[in-house]
């Protein structure tokens, strides 16, 4: 049985909400879990439990302007911040299950934190899984491109880029879920968090051979938004040498939340523990 438990910590840019699922019997490792754009960390509820349930502590916090931590509707403030926070749910999570392998997992936006901060500057991790990293992203036209640096600077709560929530998946019922969420963001991204999505992702491209902690990378083949193409750009950059890339044919954006969800958790449960046997 998983038991959960919920916190919050001072962090850059507000006051950061966090949730955790926690294994019954023995902790083999820590997972942070890093959610992607306009969304919140309970829409993973499934992915933390069955996680737990493997002997992974699963640790989830909410970004600055998402789910029930403080900040404007969506904005996250800068791309640099939220790498900050995610370092400091990593810690927090180290201070209450010491002594144990360390790992992060993120989705799409959540993704791009993750590299962003582990090409920043030297981090210790064991591991690090990334759910449709967005380096290569197909939405948004070119004026909302070159416009959105200019709006993010004078009025960084103007919304600019609006999701397609039929994109993330192919189960209807996901879609229903996700567009009745209190706690999604349903409008147009804010101008500040379109830049630092934009800007973050030029800034890792440039920066992939800085990526050397064993990575693995899921991305479905049928991805609109953020494209297939950038995992092969992870694999052809990253100077990781332990590096595993798996493309599900046909899977949409959220590959934790398509109809082969299990295959999928399967996969990173088994990469996991694969490598705190390496330990």
């Amino acid at each position: 049985m998983t038991r959960t438990e919920e916190g919050s910590f001072e962090g850059v840019g507000s006051r950061i909400a966090w949730r955790a699922w926690l294994p019954d019997g023995e902790t083999r490792a820590t997972v942070v879990l890093v959610h992607g754009v306009a969304e919140h960390s309970g829409r993973y509820v499934h992915v933390g439990t069955r996680l737990a349930d493997a002997g992974f502590a699963v640790y989830a916090l909410d970004h600055v302007g998402h789910g029930k931590s403080e900040g404007g509707k969506a904005n996250i403030g800068t791309l640099s911040g939220s790498a900050d926070n995610v370092e400091a749910m990593l810690e927090l999570a180290a201070r209450e299950q010491p002594g144990v392998p360390r790992f992060l997992l993120g989705h799409s936006m959540g993704s791009l934190i993750v590299l962003f901060r582990a090409t920043r500057a030297p981090l210790q991790v064991d591991g690090i899984v990334v759910s449709a990293p967005p380096l290569d992203i197909p939405v948004g036209n070119p004026v909302q491109k070159l416009l959105a640096p200019v709006l993010s600077r004078f009025t960084p709560n103007l919304g600019v880029l609006g999701l397609d929530s039929a994109m993330i998946s192919r189960d209807p019922a996901v879609i229903a879920a996700y567009d009745n969420d209190p706690l999604v963001y349903r409008g147009k991204l804010p101008a500040r968090t379109a830049t630092e999505i934009l800007h973050g992702s030029e800034i890792v491209k440039s920066r992939l051979d800085k990526l050397t902690a064993p990575l693995l990378v899921l991305h479905g083949s049928a991805d609109a938004l953020a494209a297939p193409s950038s995992s092969d750009l992870i694999e052809r950059g990253a100077g990781s040498k332990d590096l595993t890339v798996l493309r599900y044919e046909g899977l949409y954006h959220e590959v934790f939340n398509e109809p082969e969800q299990d295959k999928v958790l399967a996969d990173v449960v088994e990469w996991l523990q694969a490598h705190i046997t390496q330990q």
